[in-house]
């Protein structure tokens, strides 16, 4: 455990260690939930073209599936109490913060990437056949929410791992449960491919 540990401060110096004015604006801003609104309404509305009205389902269950990765994020960091990186004392002077902003105590898992992780993983399934461009484009937004989220300080990769799996699971419970209720089409042919 101890050299999993050291491995994860290693992987976090490195990432964090990457930083300029410039990508720090940007990483910044990746990490904020409203920047990323114009793409979730863009997502709805692909989910409309697809399911019609019926994509009044997908939103007590989208909302649902976020509050219950949120809430059990929060409760595994209450569980393990795993300080942030920019509130570790060996490493604090070593983390570069932007913003001086560097969230809550703790950071096992990582809520971001829980979230983020859960979206992309319910919709992969839950997007049928033609849309490949799109399902690439969700993983990609997973993937920078997580480096963020590192770059930033605020999470180990272990953290952001760990929110990657429990989101992954989450995604993938609240889509089977859904698609009882409206199945995915086979295929369908996308204009955004």
């Amino acid at each position: 455990m101890e050299s999993l540990n050291h491995l994860d401060q290693q992987l976090l110096l490195l990432i964090n260690g990457f930083h300029d004015p410039v990508v720090d604006f940007i990483m910044y801003w990746i990490s904020e939930k409203i920047v990323w609104i114009p793409f979730y309404l863009w997502i709805l509305y692909t989910l409309y073209k697809i399911y019609g009205k019926q994509v009044l389902w997908f939103l007590p269950v989208i909302a649902l599936m976020i509050t219950a990765s949120d809430q059990i994020s929060v409760l595994i960091k209450d569980l393990t109490l795993r300080l942030r990186p920019c509130h570790e004392p060996a490493l604090q002077s070593m983390v570069h913060l932007v913003n001086n902003r560097c969230g809550g105590t703790y950071g096992f898992i990582s809520s971001h990437a829980a979230n983020s992780m859960a979206l992309c993983a319910f919709l992969i399934i839950m997007l049928p056949r033609g849309f490949e461009l799109l399902k690439r484009e969700l993983i990609a937004f997973v993937i920078l929410i997580g480096y963020s989220r590192v770059y930033l300080g605020n999470h180990y990769p272990g953290d952001v791992i760990g929110g990657w799996i429990l989101g992954c699971l989450l995604g993938i419970i609240f889509a089977k449960i859904l698609s009882k209720k409206i199945p995915v089409p086979e295929l369908i042919n996308s204009d955004h491919e």
